[in-house]
């Protein structure tokens, strides 16, 4: 198993722009199964999630940090992750349709 450099950092939005830390996670499958996640009192404010992925150990920027609805450019910004081996393909596509979902049902509620 290879040990982890990155990691996810989920946190819900106000529409202020407040941020509130709810997760980490140096899984996708983790941060899937346990971090796509807004409490109700959320949903209905109309806040939003944030996902940022950073280095373990540094100070300097984030690689990248997407917002529901959309997410935008996320996907795209993963290939490069899985060139270098920190994530696979199908963890890409995974999280890339889960976030598909989470928007939907996010905008349904």
């Amino acid at each position: 198993m290879m040990f982890r450099k990155l990691y996810w950092v989920t946190e819900e939005v106000d529409d202020i722009g407040r941020a509130h830390v709810t997760g980490v996670f140096t899984s996708v499958p983790d941060l899937i199964d346990k971090g796509l996640r807004v409490t109700e009192a959320s949903l209905q404010a109309n806040h939003s999630l944030r996902l940022t992925l950073l280095k373990l150990d540094s100070c300097g920027a984030p690689f990248g940090s997407w917002t529901s609805p959309t997410f935008a450019g996320l996907g795209e910004r993963l290939t490069e992750f899985v060139d270098t081996g920190e994530f696979t393909f199908d963890e890409c596509r995974d999280l890339v349709e889960e976030l598909r979902r989470f928007s939907l049902a996010e905008s349904v509620a």
